[in-house]
């Protein structure tokens, strides 16, 4: 690597200002800041910008429901992610929003070049609009059954089963997701962006390096299939920018969203009084870094760089993509208690112990990486704890006890073991450029295993006893002192917090990476305090089960019953209301017990056209053997609802007093699945 102070500038995707910072998210955030901090230590300007995306549909809604503005909505999620992100140490130099007047200034200013140069068109389409909501419905707000493989519940854009992606007016059966109502086909004029006339660029850049293999091999494929025109605008009613000339319509959110790279940095630079071009403008030597997710690849790959080549900005030097996380094997999840948001780790355990186990997973590619919680513990109890933190504890009492906290004045024969930390520094450096991190932390604990070998061979509580030893014992725990310092330089990037305490203990200022040759000798450190301590299993089983989504409670009733084998009758509702009921004949076709549920079964019901996973209360009245096969009712309309043991679709229709005899609703065998109860 070059000695020449490098000038970086670096991005994270930008958080939607929907909803709460979870783990997955933190891959991304901790995987960039701990490249961002390994720069910073090596000297050279590294300038680390984001922002929370707080455009688009959802955020309206939201905002609509919870009876505020959007402005409030964005502002008080803004100052969450803000939290979380400090609280996990991600030291960004300035966090920003889209919904700003720097991001409407750049989102216009492209706009107006692209178009300028003939690269903006518009015609008419036909889209899926919700006529009880009176708007256009965005992909993901419509549902229905894929046209590829007949999945049922899948969104307007895109099918989780057999991931076919198509438009949404190909969806069967499709419904809106704000109202419930079918979509009908209406047309209206938009603006698209004509990405292939930026085929050739594209193609050139994407396989010159910028992009890693694998996502660049994806790229090929949209290019060899030739680019499509991107629908850039939007319908009112939506939560963004208006489009300069054309009212009524604004710019999509993934319009708006990357541009907020740039309105983050302008707004550092306003900041700071540093010069946007020399970073942002086309002949710049700076670096330009993105860290992204695989799933937005395109956007960062081929739609973010046309945006900028044509408006007469630099494209990035290279865009870095992730893989998903896994907890214990499998998707996160609200049920099992493994869909963690980053709050709730907070509350129970060391951001740092996440932060080193996030690095010793994560290399330069896409691949997903998985969070195994009895792995979490013993990796972090064993390297940081039983190796790195320990050299300071075993050494540091002998210095303070018996040589009044004084480090030996000279090491002479002792200090080949710090140069063998000199010697692997140069590829631990190697490793954080390329973003191998677990290739340095094996490396940094393999450093750390020879120190505690060393001490082992030395036995300086062996030799302590023998006064002629005394200066023997000094100089072994002075090396021990100076490894455990250079450890800490090496962990630094990963490790801020327990750095910061380390340099206090050290009786040190900021340490840098160009430190790690400059043993301290006749130095006085502080009084050793334990810089951390072991991930307990019940703060881990405390913090799945506050992330576990509980049943909720039933609404309580507010008659008093007269026979008390009937419960009181609850509020009335108009006859408007109990129409809305949709009540339909289903068929058991599975029944099981629910684990760890004293009252539930979980049945697969088919109703004609899909089947559905219900949780009922009648686990007392019926085995499930005996269910299977028979008809029921169930009221087919209502709302899904996330348990504790997964997501209910609807509701099995019973009577009775309970116990043993609590009666399924059941119909004539003559009846047929699908079929409407009047």
């Amino acid at each position: 690597m070059s000695s020449e102070t490098r000038k970086i500038v670096v991005t994270s995707a930008l958080p939607y200002a929907n909803g709460p910072i979870h783990i997955g998210h933190m891959v991304e955030y901790i995987q960039t800041d701990i490249w961002v901090r390994f720069q910073k230590l090596q000297g050279n300007e590294c300038i680390y910008v984001c922002a929370d995306d707080a455009h688009g549909t959802p955020i309206m809604l939201r905002a609509q429901a919870e009876g505020i503005t959007p402005e409030e909505l964005i502002n008080r999620v803004k100052i969450e992610h803000e939290t979380d992100f400090a609280d996990f140490h991600v030291g960004f130099d300035n966090y920003h929003s889209t919904h700003s007047e720097e991001n409407r200034y750049f989102s216009t200013y492209i706009y107006e070049k692209i178009k300028a140069a003939g690269h903006i068109a518009t015609r008419t389409i036909s889209q899926s609009y919700d006529p009880k909501a009176e708007m256009f419905l965005p992909d993901r707000f419509i549902k229905g059954e894929c046209p590829n493989c007949g999945a049922a519940d899948q969104y307007g854009d895109n099918c989780e089963v057999c991931g076919a992606t198509y438009d949404p007016t190909e969806l069967k059966n499709p419904r809106s997701v704000v109202t419930g109502e079918t979509p009908i086909e209406k047309d209206s004029e938009q603006y698209f962006f004509k990405l292939g006339d930026y085929a050739d660029m594209l193609k050139e850049w994407t396989r010159a390096g910028h992009i890693q293999k694998e996502i660049a091999n994806k790229m090929d494929e949209w290019l060899e299939e030739g680019l499509r025109d991107w629908d850039i605008s939007r319908n009112a009613p939506y939560w963004g920018f208006e489009i300069p000339d054309a009212p009524g319509k604004y710019f999509y959110v993934w319009m708006d969203a990357p541009i907020g790279y740039l309105a983050s940095f302008k707004n550092w630079c306003s900041k700071t009084g540093h010069n946007f071009d020399d970073y942002w403008a086309k002949d710049s030597k700076a670096e330009l870094y993105h860290f992204i997710g695989k799933d937005i690849a395109r956007f960062h790959t081929l739609f973010f760089p046309a945006m900028l080549h044509g408006a007469g900005f630099r494209k990035p030097t290279a865009v870095y993509c992730h893989g998903f996380l896994t907890v214990d094997g499998q998707k996160m999840s609200k049920s099992r208690g493994t869909f963690i948001k980053a709050r709730t780790f907070l509350q129970h355990l060391n951001p740092e112990y996440l932060r080193y186990y996030f690095a010793a997973k994560l290399g330069a590619g896409v691949e997903d990486i998985d969070l195994n919680l009895e792995d979490f513990s013993a990796r972090v109890n064993s390297d940081l704890v039983g190796k790195v933190v320990n050299i300071a504890s075993r050494c540091a009492g002998f210095i303070k006890k018996k040589f009044d906290g004084k480090l030996s004045s000279s090491l002479s024969s002792h200090d080949e073991l710090n140069q063998k930390f000199i010697t692997a520094s140069q590829s631990i450096a190697n490793d954080y450029e390329k973003r191998e991190f677990s290739k340095a932390m094996r490396e940094i604990m393999a450093l750390a295993d020879l120190t505690n070998e060393y001490i082992d061979e030395q036995e300086p509580w062996v030799r302590i006893k023998d006064e002629s030893l005394q200066q023997d014992v000094q100089d072994t725990c002075t090396v021990g002192i100076n490894c455990f310092r250079q450890l800490i330089i090496l962990l630094k990037p990963v490790l801020p917090a327990l750095a910061k305490q380390a340099e206090t203990f050290l009786n040190v200022n900021d340490l840098q990476w160009a430190d790690l040759p400059n043993n301290l000798l006749d130095h006085e450190i502080n009084k050793f305090k334990p810089l951390m301590t072991r991930v307990e299993k019940d703060k881990i089983d405390a913090m799945i089960e506050a992330s576990k989504e509980a049943l909720k409670e039933e609404p309580k009733v507010t008659q008093q019953a007269a026979d008390p084998t009937i419960e009181a009758i609850a509020d009335e509702i108009s006859f408007e209301d109990f129409a809305k009921l949709d009540l339909r004949i289903a068929r058991i076709v599975e029944a099981k017990a629910v684990e760890k549920a004293d009252k539930l079964l979980q049945l697969t019901l088919d109703i004609g056209n899909q089947q559905r996973n219900v949780f009922a209360g009648i686990k007392s009245a019926y085995s499930p053997q005996d269910l299977e096969g028979k008809l029921t009712v169930m009221v087919a309309n209502l709302a899904p609802r996330k348990m504790r043991f997964g997501l209910s679709e609807g509701m099995v229709l019973a009577a009775g007093p309970g116990g043993k005899e609590l009666f399924i609703l059941n119909p004539d065998e003559g009846a047929k699945p699908g079929m409407r109860v009047k």
